[in-house]
């Protein structure tokens, strides 16, 4: 088997105003994309996706395009699919940065070696460690009173673990978490997420003050360069710290772990340029006693279906102690996939069909389509 040549096709997706998240990186109300599509010359494809908010992933479609095209395409053509773990090393060092862009070609490869071995990703792995990934909901950093109805939904729909954003200014952030603690009762597990967006000392302040609603961790409560910062404020924090922005490779993983800097790691399947990083995360988190959970950019139904594969192989005792966000539905009308993932307020189960398990709509990517 030899690919042939590879497909871009961008989209810009609208989210619904109501439940658009806010951050102390700020929001947007609609989402670009660029989905791949790898051809081979036997006939099977494989998917791949490519979060292209700037604001996120400092990535965006017209630049995915590009080096796609330019550099990345060249790269794979004539080559056997099935050779990933050389063909990934190929794409790092042929593009450098952009890790998004090659995660989303990656992507596909994973969905080809998938549909080639019959089998779901999870299975082709070989280390599923749990039947189903729990997740949880991201509640957006609007008002309090706002943030707090938003809370109150999600447990309507049957959530029982949340995040709140947070990492403005103190005073609000301490205000939303009130609120939306009142909102959903005692019984419902509360985290929070700052982004990045506290000082160190303003961050210290937060984890003393956060445990008089019941927080059961804090993400990302500094900025991600520093590890100094985010080991000080784990050793004084009650609370598990998790990293998030600090951590899309193994080797800032490894660099988290010798100082002492996190509980737990948040790990996406672009970040680090795409499935197969991913997982080395995680083996270091396992490695350093240290558990993982699968963090969300609003992604469409692809990506989403690699996040519950991922989850699936995430070590024993990880998701289920911080719940994955893989909750992309609520914000979308549409996935842009044929059939829906079986989603709930507690689980993600993974889809059962080879590769990823799921087959783009195309009827919907053109409505969606940027031209």
């Amino acid at each position: 088997m030899k690919i042939l040549g590879i497909e871009t096709i961008p989209v810009r997706v609208p989210i619904d105003p109501g439940l658009a998240v806010i951050g102390s990186r700020g929001g947007h109300t609609e989402s670009p994309f660029l989905f791949v599509r790898i051809a081979t010359d036997e006939g099977l494809a494989g998917v791949g996706e490519v979060s292209c908010t700037p604001g996120w992933s400092g990535e965006d479609q017209v630049t995915a395009a590009q080096l796609i095209h330019t550099y990345l395409e060249p790269v794979l053509v004539g080559q056997d699919p099935l050779d990933l773990a050389r063909l990934s090393a190929a794409l790092e060092r042929r593009v450098a940065g952009n890790p998004f862009t090659r995660a989303g070609v990656e992507m596909a490869l994973w969905d080809l070696a998938g549909k080639v071995a019959g089998l779901p990703l999870y299975r082709l792995w070989g280390e599923a460690q749990r039947d189903a990934v729990p997740t949880k909901f991201s509640v957006s950093g609007r008002p309090p009173e706002r943030a707090a109805e938003i809370a109150a939904w999600a447990v309507s729909q049957g959530y029982t673990a949340m995040k709140v954003k947070v990492g403005t200014d103190l005073a609000t952030d301490l205000a939303r978490v009130a609120a939306v603690r009142a909102a959903i009762g005692p019984d419902v597990r509360l985290g929070v997420d700052a982004n990045g967006g506290w000082s160190p000392w303003v961050a210290l302040e937060a984890v003393r003050r956060l445990t008089e609603y019941d927080v059961f961790f804090v993400e990302q409560p500094v900025g991600p360069h520093d590890l100094s910062q985010l080991a000080a404020v784990r050793a004084h924090s009650p609370v598990p710290i998790l990293a998030d922005e600090s951590v899309n490779t193994v080797f800032e993983a490894m660099a988290i772990v010798r100082a002492s800097a996190a509980d737990a790691f948040s790990i996406y399947v672009g970040s680090g340029g795409g499935l197969s990083m991913a997982r080395r995360v995680s083996q270091v988190a396992y490695a350093a006693g240290l558990a993982c959970t699968v963090g969300s950019n609003l992604e469409m139904g692809v990506a989403t279906a690699a996040m519950i594969h991922l989850g699936m192989v995430l070590p024993p005792g990880s998701v289920e102690a911080f719940p994955c966000d893989i909750l992309s539905h609520h914000f979308y009308e549409d996935m842009l996939i044929t059939e829906p993932l079986d989603i709930t307020a507690t689980r993600a189960v993974p889809p059962e069909g080879p590769g990823l398990g799921v087959e783009l709509d195309g009827e919907r990517l053109e409505h969606y389509r940027v031209r």
